[in-house]
């Protein structure tokens, strides 16, 4: 028989998770009751899950997905383009994975690749990322206006908790795989990412498929609210109404409130 010695401070961690894990429930029920819907009326759902590396995104991920059907939903999250990829029209490796009726699709970092991180780190030409940034709404709207909802969610933490956080993949072994290169430049070409991200709010944010933006400093607030996001785009049947779907104005923001904290921040 195996021992393990929790300390006192690991002890009420693992209670406070397990606390943190049963308030999800109701949601994550809920999610299972939205999935349904879109399986019975055919309807098409996108959840792009985009921010700074270190943001909680695959956290959410798999909190928002943890209970739904394997069958009718898919996490797509691609590596770099190959060789034929980079002479394919750009969206073309990203439209192989769009939902068909009944399905939703929970994208970790998207085509917003190219507005982010391809952009900061040169891994496109200007000319590359113009004409993204030119064409990445009708694109989104053409989309929209053929039956695919598209929800984007760009998860928000400070420059300390990035640290702190990879910092604790470093000296963690069972997390040190999500540890790379990329990430520890990324600490040092801050400015250089919020700069991007302010023109991808500013240019990309649109009415038929808006920016949200979500404080992920605490990764327990970020799913909860996340949750709550999701379920409010649809009016789905057997929608609980006695539970609390009010978003929490300290975590989730529109992509004009976010610019304006941004524009403060800078003056």
């Amino acid at each position: 028989m195996v021992e393990y010695n929790l300390s006192q401070r690991q002890y009420y961690e693992a209670i406070q998770s397990y606390g943190e894990s049963l308030a999800l429930e109701p949601y994550q029920a809920e999610l299972v009751k939205l999935q349904q819907h879109l399986e019975r009326h055919k309807l098409k759902l996108m959840i792009l899950f985009e921010g700074r590396d270190a943001a909680g995104k695959g956290s959410v991920i798999g909190s928002v997905s943890r209970y739904m059907n394997p069958k009718h939903y898919r996490i797509v999250a691609l590596g770099k383009p190959t060789e034929q990829e980079k002479t394919q029209w750009y969206f073309q490796r990203y439209i192989k994975h769009f939902p068909h009726g009944g399905e939703i699709i929970l994208f970790d970092r998207s085509w917003y690749n190219r507005a982010m991180v391809e952009h900061v780190f040169g891994f496109c030409s200007q000319e590359e990322y113009q004409l993204f940034m030119k064409h990445v709404v009708p694109f989104e709207e053409s989309l929209v206006e053929h039956g695919t909802l598209i929800v984007k969610l760009y998860f928000s933490v400070n420059k300390d908790k990035q640290a702190m956080r990879f910092e604790q993949r470093r000296t963690d072994p069972l997390r040190q795989w999500k540890l790379s290169e990329i990430d520890l430049q990324a600490q040092s070409m801050w400015d250089q990412f919020s700069d991007t991200k302010y023109k991808m709010l500013q240019q990309t944010s649109h009415a038929k498929a808006p920016w949200y933006i979500i404080r992920s400093g605490d990764k327990h607030k970020a799913r909860m609210e996340t949750m709550k996001l999701i379920l409010n785009q649809i009016d789905y049947e057997g929608r609980c109404r006695s539970l609390d779907f009010t978003p929490d104005s300290k975590i989730v923001f529109s992509s004009q409130t976010e610019l304006k904290i941004m524009e403060k921040a800078l003056r």
